[in-house]
């Protein structure tokens, strides 16, 4: 059975992420990264310094689209953690961060498959709290049906 076209509500606008909090929520990334890196020493420090990569590049994608959902935001932010990595097998970012090392943080240097996994952790987790903001933003609580009944 189909509704009858008079009977579908339009979708109401999605609310947009504010641009601040992004903004602030992505110098705290960069703060917990370099404190990472720089004040701990371990084998877990690469792990986790590449994860907190892949949430800044999601508060980065979600920064230029602010409207659109958290999953299109995610999906786009593991697309440019891929492409990155990806690009690091041209040899350019090495090039590039002999010339200019602060580029070494933006591009790294060296491919490592690990790393996509470690990105894919990092923006789901970015995802997912996104997503339960957007719900708060929405006022759509954890209590609805999945039919939003």
């Amino acid at each position: 059975m189909t509704a009858r076209p008079e009977t579908l509500a339009p979708a109401a606008p999605r609310a947009a992420r504010s641009r601040p909090a992004l903004a602030a929520a992505a110098v705290v990334v960069v703060i917990a990264g370099l404190a990472v890196r720089l004040a701990f020493d371990g084998a877990w420090t690469g792990p986790v310094g590449d994860a907190l990569y892949a949430v800044l590049v999601f508060l980065g994608v979600a920064f230029l689209l602010p409207r659109r959902s958290p999953w299109v935001v995610g999906a786009l932010a593991l697309a440019v953690c891929v492409a990155i990595e990806l690009f690091q097998l041209t040899g350019l970012p090495v090039a590039w961060a002999e010339a200019f090392p602060p580029a070494r943080l933006v591009f790294g240097t060296t491919f490592t498959a690990a790393d996509l996994g470690l990105y894919a952790v990092g923006v789901a987790a970015a995802t997912a709290a996104d997503a339960l903001a957007s719900r708060a933003r929405h006022g759509s609580g954890l209590a609805r049906g999945p039919a939003g009944s």
